[in-house]
């Protein structure tokens, strides 16, 4: 595909940094919301005037604090306004914008801040402030902490340690004399400047920070129209970590594209409670959310009276029989497509309240390979999930499905100006844009990422098919040759198993081994719910995954999904991990993506038992 520039509006037309975008919404939006957030129960908000004042006084604050343009300034915390506030004031200045997962230990967050050289750390509260406390004394670069809630540090006198408020505030003292220096620091900028590094999970060893350029920003920015149909004003939650590539771009640089409205709930715990009272127009998940909000609904119909039962599984086998005939390009007849209307307000409409999916748009799922079965259930309820492929070496976004031509198991088409080809061994190749400005202080490991003529290699293996649609099929390294000489595509069989809302994640073993086997992690509130159902005795977490009644209970996942498999991927036997995993456990990253590794290092006795 030749490369051509994507369109951009008026504004982004004469921007060629974020920042300079930011400035232009700002000015031209400044008394419509762009910011909403609950605290205490109730909804607050920013205006788009608000949000860059806000970005300004922090600049300044910044700068009156010794930082200099190309110096990092990181933010430890929850997604809240004044992680943008920190994130852009700092970009504006010329500053580099960073991010740490809020479940980062206190060594993850040493390694983070002295690679990266912080000078300025956010904090969110006195939990995270610990962190920093902890290992300040590692990073000698490190001059300042700023600590966003101070309920429960009454009282800390530490010359190193600010509150937010005082911050902010010592900025907006500032602006009333100095404002045009933040405006110039703006024109300063340049498409070549580093914007923000993203710290990548270490599945294979170290994090690696990840240079996001400007240019990088103005590129995705303008080709968001490609896979987004939502408008200014329209509405979307941001409840993913910002230190991700995928949330950075969709809540702070998508919306400077669109200009919608973001809304931070009150806490991890009410995304559920808040998703139904914003009911968003745009949802961007990994397919652990959605697959949770499947499960929550198939457990509860299981429950339900037998009239409601029946009517949601007429109305299921209707939608998926319509969601079959469409991705198979068969238009349905009339009578079927009046008949499923009715059907979906019957029984869907309530299911899509319940959900918080009443107004919403644009669905879209990435970071993880997705369950065919999850993306055709959603489509019989009257959701398109959309499927994207991107990494943060990209930027974000590769390519995305056109909601006129899904294709299940197909990430879809790049957009205009990423080129994509398939390499040795099928990995999947990107040249654009979007392609990351490397690795902060490793110039060999971006010399093994980008080779001379601007190929990103993704480590991903995949197909294209005659239509430029692409398909992610596994890791290259994660690819399993069994002892007999077939190659084996675990995520395959993993997805399928994940469907089951008993089972929350697998790992499929059997590299150089007769055959497969699997380690379960089952779904605590599901089976838990099963188990107090069935009145089975339990106690902890670990006493449940050890009952008889849930070791069958899983067998019988496992046979079903056996069922559609070829023989030679057939699961002949599984374990269940007996230890609830988070993102604090080594065999997680904070993506929540297990590290086969780890996993097969940590359960090494556990997978013998499987082979004896």
């Amino acid at each position: 595909m030749a490369m051509t520039a994507p369109a951009r509006d008026d504004l982004t037309a004469g921007c060629d940094t974020a920042a300079k975008l930011f400035r232009a919404r700002a000015r031209a939006w400044g008394d419509d919301p762009a910011l909403r957030w609950k605290a205490r129960g109730i909804w607050h908000s920013a205006t788009w005037g608000a949000y860059y004042d806000g970005a300004r006084a922090v600049g300044l604050a910044l700068a009156a604090a010794g930082v200099a343009r190309g110096e990092v300034v990181t933010v430890l915390a929850e997604n809240r306004p004044e992680w943008l506030y920190a994130d852009l004031g700092a970009q504006c200045m010329g500053m580099i914008g960073n991010g740490i997962y809020p479940t980062s230990s206190p060594e993850q967050v040493q390694y983070v801040l002295q690679n990266s050289g912080t000078r300025v750390l956010f904090v969110e509260d006195d939990e995270q402030l610990d962190k920093a406390l902890a290992v300040r004394a590692q990073c000698p670069r490190l001059a300042r902490i700023v600590v966003m809630d101070t309920e429960g540090l009454r009282g800390l006198a530490d010359p190193m340690v600010t509150d937010f408020a005082a911050f902010l505030a010592q900025g907006r003292a500032l602006a009333a004399t100095r404002a045009a220096d933040f405006e110039a620091a703006i024109d300063a900028g340049s498409p070549a400047d580093i914007a923000f590094l993203v710290y990548t999970s270490g599945t294979t060893g170290a994090p690696k920070g990840a240079m996001i350029a400007q240019r990088n920003l103005i590129f995705q920015i303008g080709t968001v129209r490609e896979y987004l149909t939502v408008g200014r004003g329209d509405k979307t939650l941001s409840f993913l970590p910002l230190c991700h590539i995928a949330e950075r771009m969709a809540t702070t640089f998508n919306q400077l594209a669109i200009g919608y409205i973001v809304h931070f709930p009150e806490n991890a715990g009410t995304v559920m409670n808040d998703m139904r009272e914003v009911r968003p127009h745009m949802v961007f998940a990994p397919p652990r959310f959605w697959e949770k909000m499947y499960s929550q609904v198939e457990l509860a119909m299981r429950d339900a009276v037998a009239p409601a039962r029946a009517v949601y599984r007429a109305a299921l086998a209707a939608g998926r029989a319509a969601a079959e005939a469409r991705l198979a390009g068969r238009p349905p007849a009339d009578w079927d497509t009046a008949r499923l209307a009715w059907l979906r307000r019957l029984a869907f409409s309530n299911i899509r309240d319940f959900l918080g999916l009443s107004e919403v748009r644009n669905a879209i799922t990435g970071a993880a390979p997705v369950p065919p079965d999850l993306l055709k259930w959603y489509m019989a309820v009257g959701v398109d999930l959309i499927e994207g492929f991107g990494m943060t070496e990209t930027t974000g976004f590769v390519c995305a499905t056109p909601p006129s031509r899904i294709k299940v198991g197909f990430a879809g088409r790049s957009a205009p100006g990423v080129e994509v080809r398939l390499g040795a061994d099928d990995e999947i190749l990107i040249r654009g844009g979007n392609v990351f400005a490397g690795y902060w202080g490793m110039p060999e490991k971006t010399a093994e990422a980008i080779d001379a003529d601007g190929w990103l290699a993704t480590g991903d293996c995949g197909e294209i098919d005659a239509d430029g649609y692409l398909a992610i099929r596994d890791r290259i390294k994660d690819i399993i040759i069994t002892s007999g000489g077939k190659n084996i595509t675990p995520s395959h069989i993993e997805n399928a198993l994940k469907f089951s809302p008993y089972i929350a994640d697998a790992v499929v073993i059997g590299e150089a081994r007769n055959y497969l086997t699997c380690l379960v992690m089952i779904d605590q509130d599901n089976v838990a719910k099963f188990a107090q159902d069935a009145e089975v005795p339990f106690t902890d977490f670990a006493s449940l995954t050890r009952a008889p009644e849930v070791e069958r209970l899983i067998a019988a996942e496992v046979e079903a999904v056996n069922a559609r498999l070829a023989r030679v991927e057939q699961i002949k036997t599984f374990r269940i991990l007996s230890q609830l995993l988070t993102a604090e456990d080594e065999e997680l990253t904070p993506t929540m993506k297990l590290k086969r590794r780890v996993i097969a290092a940590k359960y090494a006795e556990v997978i013998e038992g499987m082979y004896r």
